[in-house]
């Protein structure tokens, strides 16, 4: 258990004894009056815990006596919930209940009466933590503050190449919490260091330097796939590999004290190409000394004023700061005392924005924090415990518990919360509420604490996993105390204590100590690694001397048979096998599992079928193939398959698919989609509907009635409709406030899209074969201008319309006038916008601030002609699009996209024109010019693009590095008595021959020696000129 959560144990205890009483069981009188003893005794004790547990860091009297409560109460949660467990089956013994009651009140009145001795005061009231709503969280943890220049030294010294080495070492290096591996990623994720290295990896060390293991997981990132063997074979693996190229690496957090081993790796890593990097990020200057003797990077903490602006955007809510006068001279002190670090710079400001009150800042600055200075990492340690104090019982329970965990690793968060509540932590305020929900909020507040860092989000904006700073999961070893540990060798000594246990396989003897942990009354069993083999006589010992187990993680494990004593953990609420792809089978007697909630069978390919008593899972709340369904497929048949089936299913999670959805005329089948109660499932993130893609055009559909019963709950995040044949939408897709994809394919009969302009979360829109689509909202633009002043699409990134041949704009015009560009809405966030087979589509939003790319093709560039007109009546720097990428196929107007379009794509990089220049028939001047990315290549259609330059007479190219030849096209502009070529031909360094024949202008020019332009090409060794070949030995001169 965590240091200082037992006030939450003891209130699991009394719900235990509640929920026994209010239960229908039939105890006797004697039983019942034994059970009400028991729980007064229980809620006297709770009563003085809060002020027992602070006093006892001062008093080892007072923490023996907190120890032996915390073993009492420990008994008493597992025999409660044996006979709780016995409720649901039905076998309770009143004998039973009445022996555990007297034995266990007899312990706990010896323990009552010795409180006495401690003259303890009552308290009930934990520490508190804001509630907030989705969208409060603004977190800041992208933002990185005050590390600018740090990041330039460390790119500078990457771009040196005035360095002896091939490859060249940099660390960096400084004590915990300062933000080294944040400055390692700012760097990696640089775009300039992204351009400058073929390769890019990145390999977190920890506490154990293996060699294996780093060639092992840089073989991964390199190929993506698995690698295994010895260490010879991985090295041979790795010297092909990386031989040559000119690679990033960073090793992070490297501890290492044995010279001889770092050279091991350092002799490997030298086959990469002159010009690789090696970025180490230590605490250690000794581990910088083993290095090498080459000058590390001290990173130092942040200048007070950066400090401060962290800290406000941490404690004070956005714009609120001049509100809180009062509380920033205490800040300012408080942020002085935080030596610059920002790990605890974040966590003081996160846990002080709880703090409505002055008194308590002031308090926490002269009574807590003043006690220590920030001058060694233990300290540090401390100061960050400071937090952990000011938690409630069961949220130091939840992050105690992450310890099991090995550091550096991803920690999935669903995992997570599945089980925090196998484990009884998350606790219910009432009935209505779901654990997930609540575990989910759990971790949003600790996240918010910087307790966890580094998350990583779906494209749903879901976070997925996360991880913890070294520093914070010392801090969870610390206070998770004896009852918890992560084994990495067989023979490690346990203490009787243990509770919770990890196996870390990937340093361990590949066994578990089964015999060191017989009869213990450990809770938890975590196997951290994967691939490893264990056998079902291990796995039976394991499971028959462990019979407290409330967490088994039996994955990727290679099991092939689940021993029939799995049945007989009745403790057990979390249950993992997955990724075991031999079992075949699950034992029938697992059903007996009545408390469980999560059972996970995720990649067991050979399994062939779920015991049939799968109905005694009351408890079950998590089962891969019930709480996350992928496809449901509607039966054709009026007895199975029907979508009634999906009503009892109300925590379906996750996504869901829903096929073969009929056209026609069907009250069996309105009937069924309003029985599935899609609207109810609120933990849906995603939902597919997909209706039968054969349906003659003439025939009626009745689709609107079915997807108007088949609303979802508007938590919902994506929605996809495919082949829907209704006219129009049904009004609640505009209710999904909550949406973040929309995608419409193949709706051959819709005409307008429901109004989605204030969705808050739309990210993403993508229409495909949308035949009869004529305008995107059935409002004109009069309408339109004048009907909101909220923000136009305020989220929306991604917009993609795709063979929408009948598309004539996003709104109706009445006169046929265009309004004033000034006056259109305009998307403020949208960054990548493709649009393909619209070639009738006149009016389009805004669209300024391009930045992932633009894509055209078979389109007219009427419909953003208001957009180039920004360009050209405002300021490029405030109104221009600055989309690095650029694709044109087969835009009829080119000419004036050239002419218009072009000056508004100010950050352009990449251009990519298809089946365009033959529009310019017009055309008679082009010029080229400094395109440094530019490569005029050969057309797959030899050439005929070039044609469509009718009229061209002058082309002029100049400055264009990556020019190596003409296109085989221009032979077609027979137009053109102009080629101008400027700084080009030095470019052929590896030109051999030139053969120049009927052209006299051109002969006379490049005569050896006399020639106006023979300087020019002097460095090729073979010119011939009027079929006479001479041989040059002298180098180029400068243009041609």
């Amino acid at each position: 258990m965590a240091e200082g959560a037992l006030f939450h144990l003891a209130e699991k205890v009394l719900e235990l004894l509640r929920s026994l009483t209010l239960q229908e069981v039939k105890l006797a009188s004697s039983v019942k009056t034994e059970i009400e003893k028991l729980t007064n005794t229980v809620s006297t004790i709770q009563a003085v815990i809060l002020d027992a547990e602070k006093q006892s860091s001062q008093d080892h009297q007072i923490k023996d006596w907190l120890k032996k409560l915390k073993d009492v109460l420990h008994d008493a949660d597992d025999l409660l919930d044996d006979f709780s467990t016995d409720v649901l089956r039905q076998k309770v013994m009143t004998k039973k209940v009445r022996i555990f009651c007297s034995t266990i009140r007899e312990r706990l009145n010896a323990i009552a009466k010795d409180k006495e001795d401690f003259h303890f005061s009552q308290s009930f009231v934990e520490p508190q933590v804001m509630n907030r709503e989705r969208g409060t969280y603004s977190f800041v943890f992208e933002e990185v503050v005050g590390r600018e220049n740090d990041k330039e030294v460390i790119i500078e010294r990457l771009f040196n190449d005035n360095v002896v080495e091939n490859i060249s070492i940099i660390p960096i290096v400084g004590i915990g919490g300062l933000g080294k591996t944040t400055l390692a990623q700012l760097v990696y994720n640089d775009e300039n260091v992204d351009k400058n290295f073929e390769l890019k990896l990145w390999i977190s060390i920890s506490d154990i330097f293996d060699v294996k293991r780093i060639v092992k997981e840089s073989l991964e990132q390199l190929t993506k796939r698995k690698h295994e063997g010895s260490l010879e074979i991985l090295e041979k693996q790795f010297r092909e590999g990386f031989n040559g190229k000119k690679y990033l690496l960073v090793l992070d957090n490297l501890w290492i004290e044995d010279k001889k081993k770092w050279l091991l790796l350092r002799n490997l890593l030298m086959v990469g190409a002159r010009g690789s990097r090696i970025i180490v990020t230590t605490r250690s200057k000794r581990v910088a000394w083993i290095i090498g003797p080459i000058s590390w990077y001290a990173l130092k903490g942040l200048p007070i004023e950066k400090s401060w602006s962290l800290f406000v955007k941490m404690a004070f809510e956005q714009g609120q700061l001049l509100e809180h006068q009062a509380f920033i001279s205490i800040g300012k002190e408080i942020v002085e005392k935080c030596g610059g670090i920002p790990l605890i710079v974040r966590t003081i400001a996160s846990f002080l924005r709880s703090k409505p009150l002055e008194n308590e800042w002031s308090s926490f600055k002269n009574y807590e924090l003043s006690k220590i200075t920030q001058q060694e990492e233990y300290n540090i340690s401390l100061t960050l415990k400071l937090s952990y104090d000011h938690l409630p019982s069961h949220l130091k329970e939840c992050f105690a518990y992450c310890r099991l965990f090995p550091k550096d690793s991803k920690i999935d968060v669903k995992t997570l919360i599945h089980l925090w509540a196998a484990q009884g932590f998350i606790k219910l305020s009432n009935s209505k509420q779901r654990i997930e929900d609540v575990g989910k909020e759990y971790f949003m507040v600790l996240l918010w604490r910087s307790f966890f860092q580094d998350v990583i989000k779906d494209e749903l904006g879901n976070i997925v996993f996360c991880k913890m700073h070294d520093l914070m999961h010392d801090l969870a070893n610390l206070v998770a105390g004896a009852e918890s540990t992560m084994l990495t060798l067989s023979e490690e000594n346990i203490d009787e204590k243990l509770r919770h246990v990890s196996f870390d396989l990937r340093y361990s003897l590949r066994q578990f100590p089964v015999p060191v942990v017989k009869g213990m009354k450990i809770r938890t069993i975590l196997g951290a690694g994967v691939g490893q083999e264990l056998g079902k006589l291990t796995c039976d010992a394991l499971i028959s001397n462990l019979n407290f187990l409330r967490t088994l993680d039996l994955s990727k494990l290679k099991l092939c048979v689940v021993p029939n004593s799995i049945g007989e953990l009745k403790h057990l609420r979390y249950l993992d096998l997955s990724e075991n792809e031999d079992i075949e089978f699950l034992p029938n007697s697992i059903t007996k599992l009545l408390n469980l909630q999560t059972l996970k069978l995720k990649y067991c390919k050979s399994l062939r079928e779920l015991p049939r008593e799968i109905k005694n899972f009351v408890n079950l709340r998590h089962l891969d193939i019930l709480n996350i369904l992928p496809l449901f497929v509607v039966s054709k048949a009026k007895c199975s398959g029907g979508l009634s089936e999906l009503k009892e299913l109300s925590n379906l999670g996750g996504s869901l698919s829903i096929n073969n959805l009929g056209h026609g005329k069907d009250d069996m089948l309105e009937l069924e989609c309003k029985a599935a109660k899609l609207k109810e499932k609120q933990q849906l993130q995603q939902l597919k509907l997909w209706w039968d893609s054969r349906w003659a055009e003439n025939n009626v559909s009745y689709d609107e009635m079915s997807l108007e019963k088949l609303q979802p709950h508007p938590n919902l995040k994506a929605l996809k409709l495919w082949f829907y044949m209704g006219v129009i939408i049904p009004s609640w897709v505009s209710s999904l406030t909550n949406i973040v994809n929309l995608e419409f394919y193949r709706n051959r009969n819709l005409q307008h899209l429901p109004p989605l302009n204030q969705l808050p979360f739309l990210k993403s829109v993508i229409l495909k074969y949308m035949e009869a689509l004529e305008y995107i909202s059935k409002d004109t633009i009069s309408k339109a201008l004048g009907s909101s002043k909220t923000t136009f699409f305020p989220s929306l990134s991604s917009l993609i319309m795709y063979e929408c041949p009948n598309l004539k704009g996003w709104w109706r015009k009445v006169d046929g006038n265009e309004p004033d560009h000034l006056l259109l809405p305009s998307f403020p966030h949208l960054s990548f916008l493709k649009i393909t087979e619209c070639p009738h589509m006149c009016s389009m939003p805004l669209f300024p601030y391009l930045k992932e790319g633009l894509v055209l093709d078979t389109t007219s560039l009427k419909a953003f002609q208001q957009t180039m007109n920004m360009g050209a009546t405002q300021s490029p720097s405030i109104t221009a699009t600055t989309s690095t990428s650029a694709t044109l196929e087969e835009v009829n107007d080119l000419e004036s996209l050239l002419e218009k379009c072009l000056q508004t794509l100010v950050s352009l990089r990449k251009l990519f024109i298809y089946n365009c220049i033959q529009h310019l028939t017009s055309l008679q001047e082009m010029k080229i010019m400094y395109c440094n990315e530019l490569a005029l290549l050969n057309d797959e259609d030899d050439g005929m693009q070039w044609q469509g330059l009718r009229s061209l007479r002058f082309l002029h190219l100049e400055r264009i590095p990556k020019l190596v030849s003409l296109p085989d096209g221009l032979q077609y502009v027979t137009t053109l008595k102009y080629l101008k070529i400027i700084n080009w031909i030095h470019n052929l360094t590896l030109l051999q021959e030139i053969i120049i024949t009927e052209c006299p202008l051109l002969q006379q020019r490049c005569q050896r020696q006399t020639g106006e332009d023979w300087p020019n090409i002097a460095h090729v060794p073979y010119v011939y000129v009027d079929n006479k070949a001479t041989q040059n030995f002298l180098r180029y001169g400068s243009i041609f």
